[in-house]
């Protein structure tokens, strides 16, 4: 098996929404973001596949020792052997892939997070980073195009974390702001409780209306930030967002019943969101 063909299974067994974007990406292009995109698979399965979190930070620092060994010019990972002809042509760094350990290894360190600020740094390193390097692959040429991406994968998160409240509580996980679940009343005894009823109530639902709010204004704010010179370009990030913000309205329509279950949109519904968006550019 090739590198290349590596990455391509990891990234097309992930079902992501990221995967029906790339589709639309010329091929040095659909390359290197497919690569990019299973070395986060792979540094976030680290965190998710492993029991014992010493054996997790351990392969964390493994993972990069192999980003400084491939920007050295010694890559051993099919992984990294698939990026590096990407990190060269589009300006990758290793300090971005680092960010991007950083943040699994804040994972491995806490299960809570205090408040807003806290999650957002968290955030910005597992996303928003994320959304930079993308960007820079998709054809960046304008610098607020950066402030842009990093809104976009702050908002994309968030939705993750509203969806995944439920599965990240059989984990032991709560990611929503502590403070923000005092605000609203809510236990975190009640979103761990795997058990009917579930931990619903008026007072969870006020909570998971005010996390949607705010990431449907950070979609806005992602939108009204991207420059017009570069919305063609950035047209597999539009698709994303896209993907993204019909699962949150899907998971509103439900009325946030994450807990027991996790909302999902069918890859032909992604696939159509992100035909839609490739012909109409938004």
């Amino acid at each position: 098996m090739t590198p290349q063909q590596y990455v391509q299974g990891k990234a097309a067994r992930s079902g992501s929404s990221f995967y029906y974007a790339f589709r639309f990406l010329p091929r040095p292009r659909r390359e290197a973001i497919t690569a990019f995109y299973a070395f986060c698979r792979e540094v976030d399965d680290v965190v998710d596949e492993m029991r014992d979190a010493a054996v997790a930070a351990a392969k964390l620092d493994w993972w990069s020792g192999e980003v400084r060994a491939a920007f050295d010019g010694r890559p051993s990972h099919p992984v990294m052997l698939a990026l590096m002809p990407g990190a060269r042509a589009y300006g990758i760094e290793p300090a971005q892939l680092e960010a991007v350990i950083e943040g699994c290894r804040i994972d491995l360190a806490q299960s809570r997070f205090a408040d807003w600020p806290t999650l957002q740094r968290y955030c910005h390193l597992v996303a928003g980073v994320v959304g930079e390097v993308a960007a820079g692959i998709f054809g960046r040429t304008q610098a607020q195009t950066v402030d842009y991406a990093h809104r976009l994968g702050l908002a994309m998160q968030l939705t993750n974390i509203i969806r995944d409240v439920g599965e990240d509580a059989r984990r032991g996980r709560i990611y929503l702001p502590a403070d923000e679940l005092q605000r609203f009343g809510v236990r975190a005894e009640e979103i761990l409780r795997r058990q009917p009823p579930w931990g619903y109530s008026e007072r969870f639902d006020a909570l998971m209306r005010f996390q949607a709010a705010r990431a449907h204004a950070l979609y806005d704010e992602a939108l009204a930030l991207l420059p017009a010179a570069d919305r063609r370009s950035q047209r597999p990030g539009l698709m994303m967002a896209n993907i993204y913000r019909t699962l949150l309205r899907e998971i509103e329509a439900q009325g946030f019943q994450v807990l027991h279950q996790r909302t999902s949109l069918t890859p032909l519904r992604k696939l159509w969101i992100a035909t839609r968006t490739h012909w109409l550019g938004r």
